[in-house]
């Protein structure tokens, strides 16, 4: 909580706004690790998923939540993110965290099936209490679209303390890399500009790494 205490005071300003949420929308580059995925029989959204919850863990704005009116840190990331069920209706998925890429995956997909199959909102999901629901970053992906904007939902207008990432449909850049829509929104209070371009440059280092 060190470096939270330097910028308590920009948090107390954006706070008391009546919505503190930053909200970025911008083509993200990243080396294109899908041959790779092919290569080793891996599931791409799952392994960008994992790229993504491990980049959030290495930057500490990301990390603070809000919790009983007081500021806390996670020390643990829970996966989830939205899956679409046989309706077309929006589930949650979620599992526990493996530090072993492929048994990430395995579990994420596992996860998939498991809230894809429901009609009913997962009852996983629901049954979090308030401060399990801190140890999560609100994941969705639109591969059908190529947006430039996006609102997400807020529980509290006034609380955003829970980052929210998007993506949706990739498309080729520059030979060897890969372009898509990305959005990050998060309290004002804890994240700038700058640590959302640290998280963009972080997580196309964390592919470069599963690449080796």
């Amino acid at each position: 909580m060190h470096y939270f205490e330097r910028r308590r005071d920009r948090f107390d300003l954006f706070d008391r706004m009546d919505s503190p949420a930053v909200n970025l929308c911008f083509p993200l580059d990243l080396p294109d690790y899908r041959p790779w995925c092919k290569e080793q029989g891996l599931a791409p959204f799952h392994v960008l998923l994992c790229a993504v919850l491990r980049a959030i863990l290495k930057i500490d704005n990301f990390r603070y939540r809000v919790f009983e009116g007081e500021v806390i840190r996670i020390d643990r990331l829970m996966p989830s993110f939205t899956v679409v069920n046989q309706h077309n209706d929006l589930n949650f998925a979620l599992f526990a965290w493996s530090d072993d890429l492929r048994e990430f995956v395995a579990r994420g997909i596992a996860a998939r099936e498991e809230a894809s199959a429901m009609t009913a909102l997962n009852n996983r999901y629901a049954a979090l209490s308030p401060r399990a629901v801190k140890d999560q970053v609100f994941i969705t992906c639109i591969p059908w679209l190529d947006f430039t904007s996006i609102q997400h939902p807020a529980a509290t207008l006034g609380s955003p303390d829970i980052p929210s990432l998007a993506w949706g449909k990739f498309r080729d850049g520059p030979p060897g890399r890969l372009l898509l829509p990305f959005s990050v929104q998060a309290h004002h209070g804890f994240v700038d500009g700058y640590h959302i371009h640290q998280l963009a440059r972080q997580i196309a280092a964390e592919l470069a790494g599963f690449m080796g």
